[in-house]
């Protein structure tokens, strides 16, 4: 109860909104709102509770006036299971939501034109989110199957691309199909918008990774996977390599042969506390 209350807590509600309630009550369409904030809502603490049961730091969750997010202050440092389960735990709830729907029109609780509405927001909502664009959730998806192959930078660029690329293709449906549905544009100017900024912040971004996997949680006993390097490397170049999900042992190499082993602690104390930005591996091989 107290974990639900501290969720509760964290919901926030954005100023638009009130505007587009506002209007919906102006314009007598105050119950589709209502409908489709619900949907939005539930599916957000969705993953907001799947995330507190991990133990997750959860920032706030916000209630747009086209949808919802809920942020939390990890930076791709959790087990990939763990956020795979957490951005499902999103979409999941529209099952319950459906089968709840089907029982309450089949005991007349609700009448049959609400119970369609009901149905077809589902539908529409989670369709949405399974689009292969970030920050969506099928965008999130596509990050960590990209993640189980590739290191975090890589994958997050090439992320960021295909979203990019299916947000294109979706506009030119759009704008073949429905050229007048003003709500549709203004969500994919959003997600236009969230895209830029991501790929701006993406050098940020993979900074605050490395700083979380230094400095943050430790998430249990991680797969090794060690990372080949040649002493002439830059230190920087060697980062660029970390995998989510993975604890790196650096082998390195020189001349085609072994010349020792790095932790990556080591590498990441050379960088962020001991400030040896320019550094290559074969001077943290000397020096440890």
């Amino acid at each position: 109860m107290n974990r639900a209350i501290t969720l509760l807590r964290q919901v926030q509600i954005h100023p638009l909104l009130w505007i587009v309630i506002a209007l919906s009550i102006a314009t007598g369409h105050f119950l589709e709102v209502c409908l489709l904030l619900a949907i939005i809502f539930i599916h957000e603490m969705g993953h907001a509770a799947a995330a507190s049961f991990f133990s997750w730091r959860i920032k706030k969750i916000t209630l747009l006036p086209f949808g919802g997010v809920a942020e939390m202050d990890e930076h791709g440092n959790r087990p990939l299971k763990e956020e795979s389960i957490v951005v499902l735990a999103g979409p999941l709830q529209h099952v319950w939501m459906v089968a709840a729907a089907y029982g309450f029109v089949s005991l007349h609780v609700i009448p049959e034109d609400i119970f369609k509405l009901f149905i077809s927001y589902n539908v529409m909502i989670l369709v949405f989110n399974l689009f292969p664009v970030w920050p969506l959730d099928g965008g999130k998806l596509v990050f960590l199957l990209l993640s189980l192959k590739s290191s975090f930078p890589h994958a997050h660029r090439l992320t960021l691309l295909i979203s990019f690329f299916s947000l294109s293709l979706f506009s030119i449906i759009i704008l073949l199909a429905a050229p007048a549905n003003i709500n549709v544009w203004v969500v994919i100017a959003f997600l236009f918008f969230s895209l830029y900024h991501e790929w701006k912040q993406r050098r940020f971004i993979f900074m605050r990774f490395l700083l979380e996997r230094y400095y943050g949680k430790k998430s249990g006993l991680q797969a090794l996977k060690p990372i080949q390097a040649n002493e002439q490397d830059l230190l920087i170049h060697v980062l660029e390599k970390f995998q989510r999900g993975c604890k790196h042992p650096i082998i390195v190499n020189a001349g085609g042969k072994e010349t020792g082993t790095l932790d990556e602690n080591e590498l990441l104390h050379a960088y962020f506390t001991e400030k040896r930005l320019t550094d290559k591996i074969s001077d943290l091989l000397f020096s440890y």
